[in-house]
């Protein structure tokens, strides 16, 4: 056995399903180590950031990890974007980044490049074999800390001759790590912070505290307490709809948000950290917190969430019945000119129960996203790290790790067109996922923070860069070309028939919605 076999085996042993590819020359042996794997499922991507992102929507629906195969330094870094919003989703991802051979590297071909250095700033473990039998021991090693609650991005860098000698074997799985737990002096300053009669309180919730279990014990603190259940900007799995406790989202602006806030004055998070606005801007809050609030650090993300929240709900002798949860909305809609609004009170209609939505929507999120929330039960998953182009290949993940599950993309035009090749591993893979692009022809969150960083009068050079218009995109065409059947609507009538037809409809679909 060589070593990527040896390799690939132990992945296997550690309940590795999927690999999502785009392989080089010097992965060739991780290929075919691939293709002897019986069960092993591999997944072409045409661009690492589809691979890399795709990777992420399968380990948050899975809560386990994929691989991904990437091909040296510049493969790994063209897939960087979307796994800096893998880490900040605490989402569990194997990578193998192939290499020269090590006694190639020092002539300097083309592609020679510092592979580990590009990895780190991205990952939160990286670790280069050191022989063909040293690969086994790397993958033990890298699936340990994939497995760490919530979950890590473990990167092993594997020089080509170390997987094509022989001499190895693969290993077996290692015990899974154990979360870590808030201490008890921390769930009793925060029961003790909660029960305080004077101020509003709030309970600032993320990470795996979004989980409808989770939830349930968030509501119940609610109960015993009157603390309003507040949620991060962009999580990365949640879990709303009807007959789920209600969360409201913290506002994206940091303004907006600094004033959503300012009457609490106690507030306890849990599964992250304290709000922060998004960037800097001019006479502007960073801090969102209220000055004098008081913060009690229930769970980070790193710390288990549902036991932190179980405790506090332990501690504070919270209610078991008559918990608030969200009631079965559908919005009113007239048929007229595509809107981002009418967009969501169409959706609020027609989201199937335990569909997977992922939302890069971008500015038309900020209509849609509260036009749902009483939809049947579904999952959301958003943008965690803010670099854009991971609508598409987030949904083709969750598609993968949830086959009988429909998948909704609600996707911006600009952010779209970094990785519309997600469309074409949609179609050869036949997953069952409904694109909606919402084609504004323009980058129209860039519009807004222009004038929010205090720029006056732009011209025409500065709008420009901002303008998708000329030429115009056609996404209908792009998802043809790529296998993908499309349609292009520009009432909310047509919206509401092509996307229930989707909906009622098996395999991959794009609705180009012109608003």
């Amino acid at each position: 056995m060589n070593g990527a076999e040896a390799f690939i085996g132990t992945m296997w042993n550690c309940g590795v399903e999927v690999c999502f590819a785009n392989p080089g020359t010097s992965e060739m042996q991780l290929v075919a180590a691939i293709d002897k794997q019986d069960g092993m499922r591999a997944i072409l991507g045409l661009f690492e950031g589809v691979v890399t992102g795709a990777a992420d929507g399968y380990g948050r629906m899975a809560d386990k990890p994929a691989m991904t195969l990437l091909h040296l330094a510049p493969g790994l870094g063209n897939g960087l974007a979307n796994l800096h919003n893998a880490r900040r989703a605490g989402t569990p991802m194997i990578n193998m980044v192939g290499d020269h051979a090590t006694y190639h590297v020092h002539f300097d071909a083309p592609l020679t490049s510092d592979a580990e250095a590009v990895a780190r700033p991205m990952s939160d473990w990286v670790r280069v074999s050191k022989s063909e039998r040293d690969l086994a021991h790397a993958g033990v090693e890298a699936y340990n800390v994939a497995r760490t609650y919530p979950g890590k991005i473990a990167t092993v860098i594997v020089p080509a001759d170390h997987a094509w000698t022989e001499g190895s074997a693969a290993i077996e799985a290692p015990l899974l790590p154990v979360a870590q737990v808030s201490p008890q002096e921390i769930i009793d300053a925060a029961a003790e912070a909660l029960r305080a009669e004077t101020g509003s309180k709030c309970l600032f919730l993320g990470g795996r505290a979004l989980r409808e279990e989770t939830l349930i014990l968030a509501g119940r603190v609610a109960a015993a307490t009157g603390a309003r259940l507040i949620c991060e900007t962009f999580p990365a799995r949640m879990q709303r709809g009807a007959g789920r406790v209600a969360v409201e989202k913290l506002p994206y602006f940091g303004e907006q948000a600094e004033a959503f806030l300012k009457e609490f004055g106690t507030v306890v998070t849990c599964g992250t950290e304290p709000p922060v606005s998004f960037f800097a801007y001019p006479d502007k809050p960073s801090w969102l917190l209220p000055d004098g609030a008081k913060l009690i650090r229930l769970a980070s993300l790193r710390e288990d969430a549902h036991m932190a929240l179980a405790g506090l709900a332990d501690a504070l002798d919270a209610p078991t019945e008559n918990i608030s949860t969200q009631e079965r909305k559908i919005f009113p809609v007239e048929d007229g000119a595509l809107t981002p609004a009418s967009i969501g009170a169409v959706l609020s209609e027609l989201i199937p129960e335990n569909a997977i939505v992922s939302d890069e929507s971008a500015t038309a999120g900020m209509y849609i996203y509260g036009l749902t929330e009483g939809c049947e039960p579904h999952d959301w998953l958003t943008l965690t790290g803010g670099a854009i182009g991971q609508g598409m290949p987030l949904a083709l993940g969750a598609a993968v790790a949830c086959p009988d599950r429909k998948v909704i993309a609600l996707q911006a035009d600009g952010s779209g067109m970094y990785t519309n090749q997600a469309l074409w591993t949609m179609a050869r893979e036949e997953l069952d996922v409904t694109t909606v692009i919402l084609n504004n022809g323009s980058y129209a969150i860039l519009n807004i923070e222009l004038a929010r960083v205090g720029v006056e009068n732009p011209g025409p050079k500065a709008l420009s860069m901002l303008d998708l218009k000329r030429p115009e995109i056609n996404w209908s065409q792009i998802s043809e070309g790529q296998g993908v059947p499309a349609v292009r609507v520009s009432t909310t009538e047509e919206f509401r028939k092509e996307l229930a037809k989707a909906l009622a409809t098996k395999g991959p679909r794009l609705i180009e919605a012109l608003i």
